[in-house]
């Protein structure tokens, strides 16, 4: 009699041992465990809205920072580009006008972005394989970095520069994970609006191809899809490119000048030790494990090629003799890979104290380095607040920023003030002078200073040759009665021949070259304004 054979039902597994049961049951909590880890959203989310909250509740504090006055200024000329700058911040300028014309208004969106930066470096964090740990070591120290906090509090292409960077790094990491060849065109139009933002995105885009290039992960340059999402970058800059080229490439005269006459020399000790200052000293320590764990480890293998951008931009900057700022929207994914790294450590219990340690050190400090980022201090609070914690006086980014505050706060004080005293001076002359009175501004912070606050004291706009305000011109003034004060006056007041010293603008606060501005009345043109126009151009 044969015995039939049974074979096992696949839908019903075979019983395990009782030892292995008890393996595989602790595998399964492991795992569970882990998969809960992955996620840090309510935090990072969390960490966000608070930074949000702090950038708004501080924004109107101070005043307005000198080039937020220009970037207004030139969202009331809109172009594909100017002199010094793409075109996106003065677009952006325009539309923050629509909320209002207040600080808060204008300093919405770069608020709305430094919280925007945290949820992006914590999802860069998750691709990278970090757990709940690492996002939120990564969530504390983009929120408390001083030059982040920073970026996020004033109006400038900074403030969305890490966004473009970073967000062209996560597409990256996307790709190299197996993400589809399609996510090339997504990188390319992230990349093409970051160079409408600031033309330093060309950098981290040639870094990271040549991160590419020296790595295995060249293989992607052969997908149609690279070059298709390379096209499409070039289609978005081609505006700003062409009107570059018709106007005979001013940005590289801006970059040489500033090189040349005003940004403050430095050599590679200063270069890197001011950016370890920018990003918080504490942070020092991930920092260099991302690049370690970047290049060396073999769980970022796959990811060599941040590592090989990060160095590509920090050698371009530094032989360039770029501001010690101009790298920094490179570090978040050197944090987040750092961050990574140290998480494999936390999980030993014999450093899990350490890293809780060392996160609580992080945030006291980000706390103590805090009024350096944000304006949450009255002025004199922080005078003496710098006295007994002196980091803005390690740091001098441009020759004549001399100050008794770092230049960012000191450049946000004294603006009204000038509207105010030259409106005095526009009001006591007669009226058939003031009918054809043009106010020549030295800077265009200071003629955007007249623009923006000029209509409370009936002040026409106003003209100067710094940068595109040379480029919109004398207005149809002739120049028979002017009102001259600021930057390079001295200089202006000898082209008429009759000059009356009328007021002194005075602004404690200021840099040095804006502390004590004279004001001039001046007649008698020795030619007509037309023809000194182009004496007047100042570009840097």
């Amino acid at each position: 009699m044969e015995v039939a054979q049974t074979t096992p039902s696949p839908l019903v597994p075979e019983p395990l041992p009782r030892e292995k049961q008890k393996r595989t049951r602790v595998v399964e909590f492991a795992w569970s465990l882990r998969g809960r880890e992955v996620s840090a959203s309510p935090v990072l989310i969390s960490l966000a809205g608070l930074a949000l909250l702090l950038h708004l509740a501080a924004s109107g504090r101070y005043g307005f920072f000198r080039d937020e006055l220009y970037y207004i200024a030139c969202g009331d000329h809109l172009a594909w580009g100017y002199i010094d700058q793409p075109p996106l911040i003065a677009f952006v300028a325009r539309l923050s006008g629509l909320l209002g014309k207040s600080l808060s208004a204008y300093r919405f969106f770069p608020a709305l972005a430094g919280a925007s930066l945290i949820l992006l470096a914590g999802l860069l964090t998750r691709e990278l394989g970090g757990g709940r740990f690492a996002q939120l070591l990564v969530g504390i120290t983009i929120f408390l970095a001083p030059m982040y906090l920073a970026f996020g509090s004033f109006f400038s292409m900074n403030a969305f520069e890490p966004l473009f960077w970073m967000g062209c790094a996560y597409i990256l990491i996307r790709i190299v994970k197996g993400g589809a060849e399609r996510l090339w065109l997504a990188f390319g139009a992230v990349a093409g609006v970051g160079v409408l933002n600031k033309h330093t995105m060309l950098l981290f885009v040639f870094a990271l191809f040549m991160g590419l290039l020296v790595t295995p992960e060249r293989r992607h340059l052969r997908s149609k899809w690279f070059w298709l999402g390379a096209l499409v970058a070039f289609a978005i800059f081609l505006p700003n490119l062409i009107w570059e080229a018709q106007h005979n490439w001013p940005q590289i005269e801006v970059v040489r000048n500033a090189q040349n006459l005003k940004n403050t020399p430095i050599g590679p000790v200063r270069f890197f030790g001011e950016q370890i200052l920018f990003l918080n000293p504490v942070t020092f320590p991930v920092v260099v494990g991302g690049l370690a764990w970047l290049l060396l480890s073999k769980d970022g293998k796959s990811f060599h090629c941040l590592g090989v951008a990060f160095f590509v931009v920090m050698a371009v900057f530094l032989i360039l003799n770029g501001k010690t700022y101009y790298p920094l929207p490179t570090y978040p994914m050197v944090i987040a890979a750092g961050a990574v790294g140290l998480e494999t450590k936390a999980w030993n219990a014999r450093y899990r104290r350490l890293a809780v340690a060392y996160v609580a050190i992080l945030v006291l400090t980000g706390a103590l380095m805090l009024p350096f980022g944000v304006p949450v201090l009255p002025v004199e609070s922080l005078l003496t607040y710098q006295s007994v914690v002196p980091l803005a006086a390690a740091v001098k980014m441009e020759r004549d920023s001399d100050t008794n505050l770092h230049q960012l706060y000191a450049d946000m004080f004294g603006w009204e003030n000038i509207a105010a005293t030259v409106g005095s001076v526009y009001s006591g002359l007669p009226t058939f002078e003031r009918e054809r009175c043009a106010i020549l501004a030295g800077n265009y912070g200071e003629a955007g200073a007249i623009d923006f606050f000029g209509a409370r004291y009936g002040l026409p706009k106003a003209i100067s040759g710094h940068n595109n305000y040379y480029l919109w011109g004398a207005r149809g003034y002739t120049g028979e009665v002017v009102i001259l004060f600021g930057e390079h006056a001295e200089v202006i007041k000898t082209m008429f021949s009759e000059v009356v010293h009328v007021a002194t603008i005075y602004n404690p606060h200021a840099v040095n070259a804006e502390r004590y501005l004279p004001v001039y009345v001046c007649r008698k043109p020795r030619a007509p304004l037309t023809t000194l126009w182009p004496s007047l151009k100042y570009y840097i």
